[in-house]
């Protein structure tokens, strides 16, 4: 008879995220993550999947953004996400919850996110957003440093 998997017993949790250019959202989004399982997998959206999505490659590559996260203290397990379909990430990973930023409360993704969820039995739990810090704040910041370094070099100064 084949014994139980030593997280059987344990509630699952999953926190999905591009984490690039990491800051204290994500840590915040773990921390409060890893307090509401005992035992927290980070899914860490591929490089691929951020340039479908959102039209641009991360900053920080695929290879790096997981070592990071997994060497997070309260991240048990890091994992590249390589598929659109959270779904079909339960069907491999079997979480018990699903942890998102409550930017995505109420929204239509999150209300389908949600109900897809429920049929399976997994409970989606939202966390306050950071709204000071962004990885999308951070790379605009750093964008418009390189313009500004740009349009020195046009003129002749040196930044």
């Amino acid at each position: 008879m084949p014994t139980a998997s030593p997280r059987s017993s344990l509630r699952i949790g999953y926190a999905a995220g591009a984490f690039d250019l990491f800051h204290v959202g994500h840590l915040n989004l773990l921390r409060q993550a890893r307090r509401e399982c005992d035992y927290l997998i980070a899914g860490i959206v591929s490089d691929d999947m951020l340039l479908q999505a959102k039209g641009s490659l991360p900053i920080v590559p695929l290879a790096e953004r997981l070592e990071i996260v997994r060497n997070i203290a309260f991240v048990d397990e890091a994992r590249a996400e390589v598929v659109p379909d959270k779904l079909e990430t339960w069907r491999d990973v079997r979480f018990d919850v699903f942890f998102k930023g409550d930017d995505w409360r109420g929204t239509e993704r999150g209300v389908r996110l949600e109900r897809r969820f429920a049929k399976v039995g997994v409970e989606v739990v939202y966390f306050p957003y950071t709204v000071h810090t962004s990885s999308t704040a951070l790379r605009r910041a750093l964008e418009n440093l390189e313009s500004l370094q740009g349009a020195a070099l046009s003129a002749g100064v040196r930044p």
